[in-house]
């Protein structure tokens, strides 16, 4: 059985670990992820509906950005961000010896363009894209068409995520 000084000396040392740990992060410029801040407060995005990038990234600014509704005027945006051609593709990447799909590669990409509301451009025909890997197996076809559903979903979450961190890395400087 252990000492009472022992114990105290482990949760001591323990508590020593985890402090310098935490300095360490801290010392190194970590920091959790927290909301991006823009350097502009109204944008309108191209196409009105558009696909589904383009209705998710409309739900993703949060209250300190007014993203345009469709009947308003460009004019009043201070950036214009157009969608286009989000595109879903699916290639076989590995077959077995019979013929049969063993692996499939999903494939996410959607165009951008950026200016101002008086028209300077900040970023012309961009692509932005997302990659995932499948196994695929004929027995269980309606697990993996769910199964690709969802990785869809998250490469479309994935690509909302990198233009916002795109459209937070514009300075005020380019919106005139």
């Amino acid at each position: 059985m252990a000492s009472p000084t022992v114990t105290t000396r482990r949760a001591v040392l323990q508590f020593a670990t985890f402090a310098l740990a935490g300095a360490g992060l801290t010392g190194c410029g970590f920091r959790l992820r927290g909301r991006q801040a823009f350097a502009f407060q109204r944008i309108a995005i191209q196409p009105h509906p558009g696909g589904a990038v383009a209705e998710e990234l409309r739900r993703a600014f949060g209250p300190a950005v007014q993203v345009l509704a469709a009947k308003d005027p460009l004019t009043q945006a201070q950036l214009v961000l157009t969608v286009a051609n989000e595109q879903r593709e699916k290639i076989v990447v590995g077959v077995d010896s019979s013929g049969q799909v063993r692996e499939l590669q999903l494939r996410m990409r959607v165009r951008l363009q950026l200016r101002t509301a008086l028209g300077k451009d900040i970023i012309e025909g961009d692509d932005v894209a997302q990659q995932r890997d499948i196994s695929y197996s004929e027995s269980a076809a309606l697990a993996k068409e769910a199964e690709e559903a969802l990785l869809y979903r998250d490469m479309q979450s994935d690509i909302v995520q990198q233009i916002l961190r795109l459209l937070a890395a514009i300075q005020p400087g380019q919106l005139d």
